[in-house]
Formats: C-alpha cells, structure tokens, sequence
C-alpha cells in the first residue's frame, strides 16, 4: 500500500517526495501554474494571487523543496547575488556581511555569504560554487587574490566587483585608507602636543605590509610625520600581522618611560595592545593611542584618543550601484572614513 500524508499533511518517514504533480493535485491546479508559482513567474503568467498563497502553503506543509539548480536552468535570471569575506571575527565584516544581506534582499536579490578565512584556495572554491549556482554577481571582500576570482567570474559571464581590498580585473569600492590614516595619526599627535607638550613619534602596530590597507595607512601616517618634520624610526614599524598574539609580542619588552603613542591598525591588533598594556607594571598611564577600525567598547579602554569608523553603508551603497553595470572601469572607487574621537580630558 502506498504511504500517505501524516499528521498536518506532512508526509510520512520514508515517504516518496512530494512534487509538483502532488502540489497541483492537492491545489487543484495545473503543474504549470504550481512551478510558476514555485519559480516566482507566476504575476506574469497572470495566476492569481489566492492560488499562489494556496500553492506555497501547500509546499510548506508537505516539506515540498525545490530543485535549486533544475529550477536555475529554466529561469532568466538566478536574482542570486554572492559575498564572500575573509573573516567573521570584528564588528567591521560583520556589519558588511549583516548589511549586504539586507540592502541585497530590499533590492530583491538573494544573498549567499560565506567565510573564507584569507585562504585563496578557499576564495577560489567559493567563486567557482556560486557561479555554479548562477549568481548575477559576486562581490570579493577582502580577498587574497581578487584577480584571480575576477578573472574566472569573466570567462562564466559573471559580473564581480571587490570591496575593501582592491583588484585590476573589476571594479573595487574601497576605505581610503590614506587620508583615513593620516587624520589618526594628526589626532594622535595632537593630543601629545596638547597634554604632553610632546609631539614624537608614534609606533605603527599590527597589519601586514605587502596588504593593500596596511600599505595605504602606513603611507598616510609616515606622511603625517613628514608633515611636521617628524621622524619615524624604523623599528617603530610593527607590522608583522593582524592577529592580536603578534601585536602583544611586537611590544614585549617595550616599557614607556614617558609619554608613548600608538597607531594601532585594527581591533583585532587592537586586543593585543590591550593585554599588553595591561601588564605593564609601569608605564601604563604614559599610553595613548588610536585605532584604525571601530568598536563602540573602545570609548572605554584606558588610553584610546579615538577610532576610524569605515563607511560601511557608503561602501556597500557604492557596490549596489555598479551591479548590472560590467562595463564600470577598473579604478578603485575611494569611500572616506569617519575618524570618532573620545574624551580623553579626565586622563
């Protein structure tokens, strides 16, 4: 005897699944309206809207899903969009993984985000995925080899565009980092000069040098010294990586003896001079510093004279903006950033 519908209309453990020609059974009408429904044609096919609810009430209770990719080969349009990003572990992908999918499902896209975790092979994978999944576009955040991915989505006649690290073979919609960098190293400096009568060096800790960012914010903060005849020795230089680990090992054994300024280069890095800070059995009370990266916690740490927010919203508006436009030239489209500054008076 043929196993049938159980409780709620679902059907039963080890039940043949439910399809289409089921679904117009049950609907009482043809499958083509039911797969027009099911495919999001169905307005233009003139069905009426009562049937659709009846339809998609019916898939649901009947655990009826759909073929993703047979349902892509009929279709036009996929309205699939893909992000990938390197990590999930600050606020700053955070917000632009959380934003992408809201302004992506607004304009009526689907988004598909995944994590990479700055492996290119990885980046690689998740690009090949998504085009075999038909994604309209697929947007590089931070990647490791953007042009490889730009260069793959070209021959599948996929639209990509990078967002915060740049590439030559698409668009990119990038911080700029520069003068984002150079505004947090003059505020820095500014505070010495006010509370200390000191305008020395600063050190520059965390992020790597052959990364894009770093680069462009170590340029900014060597031209602000530059710009008040200040000089920068090399050893101040602490770019030997973004995890929090490195930066505290990066100040080991360094113990201010008077006032001492940081230009920390993530929130990441960030937790590192934190912990270093907090282990200093003297000194403590001479740091100041600033952060590129932005977390409201900072307005709380000892020492923090103010954080560069990056313009999420900006950014990502700018992306929404080349989607359906693969012909947009290849230069970086620069987005400033918002430099937040704390009350430091009391310390």
């Amino acid at each position: 005897m043929a196993d049938t519908p159980g409780p709620k209309g679902r059907m039963e453990k080890g039940a043949k699944r439910t399809t289409i020609y089921d679904l117009a059974q049950l609907a009482g009408a043809s499958p083509s309206a039911v797969s027009s429904v099911l495919n999001g044609t169905w307005k233009k096919r003139r069905i009426s809207q009562k049937l659709a609810e009846r339809v998609m009430k019916l898939a649901d209770e009947h655990g009826y899903a759909v073929n993703v990719q047979a349902s892509l080969l009929r279709r036009e349009r996929s309205h699939i969009i893909g992000m990938i990003v390197p990590k999930y572990d600050n606020r700053y992908f955070g917000e632009i993984a959380e934003q992408f999918e809201a302004l992506a499902r607004a304009k009526g896209y689907f988004p598909v985000v995944t994590c990479t975790q700055r492996d290119p092979e990885l980046e690689f994978e998740a690009a090949k995925e998504l085009v075999s999944y038909q994604a309209e576009c697929l947007i590089s955040t931070g990647a490791t080899d953007p042009d490889r991915i730009s260069s793959f989505c070209d021959a599948a006649g996929v639209q990509s565009i990078n967002l915060d690290l740049p590439g030559k073979g698409a668009p990119s919609v990038i911080s700029d980092n520069f003068s984002g960098a150079r505004t947090l190293t003059a505020s820095i400096l500014d505070h010495f000069d006010r509370a200390f009568g000191h305008t020395g060096p600063l050190r520059f800790v965390g992020g790597r040098l052959a990364d894009h960012n770093t680069a462009a914010r170590l340029e900014g903060f060597l031209e602000e010294h530059r710009s008040r005849l200040i000089e920068v020795p090399e050893s101040y230089i602490l770019a030997n990586g973004y995890s929090a680990e490195r930066a505290a090992a990066a100040l080991a054994g360094f113990v201010p003896d008077a006032p001492s300024g940081l230009f920390v280069n993530s929130t990441i890095s960030l937790e590192g001079v934190v912990r270093w800070q907090s282990q200093l059995e003297s000194g403590a009370e001479y740091v100041r510093y600033g952060c590129f990266d932005w977390d409201p916690f900072g307005a709380f740490l000892p020492g923090n004279i103010g954080m560069i927010e990056q313009d999420v919203g900006g950014m990502l508006a700018t992306v929404f903006d080349l989607i359906g436009k693969p012909e947009t030239p290849h230069e970086p489209v620069l987005i400033p950033c918002k430099f937040r500054p704390f009350d430091l008076a009391a310390t």
